[in-house]
């Protein structure tokens, strides 16, 4: 055909002295050439990015509350130092210790003056403490029925009984020593001139010795109350039998129940008065 006769030869060069290299596909300096355009980005960009990264290392390493030079950060942002108290910049490096030590001078007392005058010092525990002051002696009670005014508490064989005052030894058995209550304080225990306790054991009013229960603390405990029968006369309630007051009966000490229906309210009302012995 007349196409393929005015091609040339593929054994023979072209005019200007090249001929085509069949001995690889085509295209293939293109992609050479771009593989090694993109080699070379590659190691610029990474050798950028070291590059850059070496200030910012520099500065890391620095030790904290120092500031690097502008020789040290290469170029880098330029950072100052926080100013001291006076206002003149702290020396490049080194930490500030004008604004840290005016506080300390302040606060110490030896640097205020002697102008200001110190605190006092606290007190001791011994100029605080006041004396303790000395107990009041206790106090010694006879207890007088009010309607038998001439008859008396008065202790015999161990029971106490309203008697009439008799001789010196009656006199004694008659006298009490009036304390605060063993099982309460705001009411009264009576002790006995040989240092027994009156204390009701049965209901009965007796003396007996202490035997440190707590059951005799509260047997020997009466809270004085007023009289609505005689002004100035008491009432003695037991601690643990509320309810119940001294009373006598036969001229002998009970605890007994009080109430609008009890007979002889009047044997209930008592007057503390000064000790007979």
């Amino acid at each position: 055909m007349p196409d393929n006769k005015s091609r040339p030869s593929q054994e023979q060069p072209w005019e200007n002295g090249w001929a085509p290299d069949t001995s690889r596909a085509p295209g293939t300096r293109r992609l050479w050439l771009a593989g090694g355009l993109a080699m070379a980005t590659i190691v610029a960009c990474v050798t950028a990015i070291a590059l850059n990264d070496k200030p910012v290392d520099d500065k890391s390493a620095a030790p904290q509350g120092q500031t690097l030079s502008d020789e040290e950060t290469e170029g880098g942002l330029i950072s100052f130092a926080t100013p001291s108290a006076s206002g003149s910049p702290a020396p490049t490096g080194k930490k500030s210790t004008s604004a840290s030590a005016s506080p300390k001078t302040s606060s110490s007392p030896e640097a205020q003056g002697s102008s200001t005058p110190h605190a006092p010092a606290a007190p001791s525990a011994s100029t605080t403490t006041k004396p303790s002051a000395p107990e009041p002696a206790a106090t010694r009670r006879s207890v007088r029925s009010v309607n038998y005014p001439d008859r008396y508490w008065h202790v015999s064989g161990g029971l106490v009984k309203l008697d009439q005052v008799g001789g010196s030894e009656s006199r004694a058995d008659s006298t009490f020593t009036v304390v605060k209550g063993l099982a309460d304080s705001s009411c009264s225990t009576f002790v006995t001139a040989d240092g027994t306790y009156l204390r009701h054991r049965d209901f009965v009013l007796r003396a007996e010795r202490d035997d440190g229960s707590a059951l005799f603390e509260q047997d020997a405990t009466f809270c004085a109350v007023p009289s609505s029968y005689a002004s100035g006369s008491v009432m003695l309630e037991s601690v643990n039998y509320p309810g119940r007051f001294l009373r006598h009966k036969n001229f002998a000490l009970r605890l007994d129940a009080y109430g609008y229906g009890s007979n002889h309210r009047e044997d209930f009302s008592f007057n503390l008065v000064d000790g007979l012995a």
